[in-house]
């Protein structure tokens, strides 16, 4: 009885808020597991042979550390016929990281930019759209008071001149914030993250104002789109 209460309370003891915490916040104290984590942020599944030469280092490593991005559904694995690709397993995932980029980067010295030109131009954030345009246009929703300073929520007017636009608002009562400021790792300024970032990326590309680069982050802004941004953000995308 008495091996028996012990047992009971070891696994009590694992299951306690601070433990579960400790062994989340295990998972990314790898530098390794780290970057494959940040590479994961483009919102396209890779294969563990692109996750390991993206992070420097063996397939065999990389699959002990996917293993345990996939136990601690950080990731997840998704088959295709013989091949296995991995992604982030949720939004929520990404949203942590991109707070957690931010919380690591706020009060660091501005790093020398080495971003190629493309993709400080303009590139997805997950599922969201990030860069130089991204950033002007998130000036842009601030200034025309569309969006509040904080990028936490729209105003009034945004929300009307959004929808008057054609962008369908997302959803009330999602798991994943409705709007927030995200830091943009090239711009060191923020660009519009959560539901409502992903939702004005989508419908850049319904309008045909963006193009995306097959396999790869880069976005491409059409003439369509730089007139688009232009006339209704006051973007200079050319």
């Amino acid at each position: 009885m008495a091996l028996r209460s012990e047992k009971n309370a070891d696994t009590q003891d694992l299951c306690q808020p601070e433990d579960l915490l400790a062994a989340t916040a295990a998972v990314m104290a790898d530098k390794s597991r780290a970057r494959m984590l940040c590479v994961l942020m483009d919102g396209r599944a890779w294969t563990a042979t692109e996750l390991s030469a993206a992070a420097d280092i063996s397939p065999s490593t990389a699959s002990a550390h996917l293993a345990k991005l996939t136990a601690q559904r950080f990731v997840v694995c998704l088959a295709q016929g013989r091949h296995r690709y991995y992604r982030l397993s949720s939004v929520a995932v990404a949203d942590l990281l991109e707070r957690l980029m931010e919380i690591s980067w706020s009060g660091q010295a501005a790093p020398r930019i080495t971003t190629p030109d493309y993709l400080r131009r303009a590139r997805t954030c997950y599922d969201h759209l990030a860069g130089e345009v991204a950033v002007s246009l998130y000036q842009g929703l601030t200034e025309r008071g569309w969006l509040t300073v904080d990028g936490n929520r729209l105003t009034g007017t945004g929300n009307r001149e959004l929808t008057t636009l054609g962008l369908a608002m997302p959803p009330s009562g999602l798991r994943r914030k409705f709007s927030c400021a995200c830091l943009d790792w090239s711009e060191r300024r923020y660009h519009l993250g959560g539901a409502l970032g992903a939702a004005l990326l989508s419908w850049f590309e319904q309008q045909r104002w963006i193009e995306k680069d097959v396999g790869s982050r880069c976005v491409h802004i059409t003439a369509k789109g730089a007139a688009g941004l232009k006339r209704h953000f006051g973007v200079n995308a050319v």
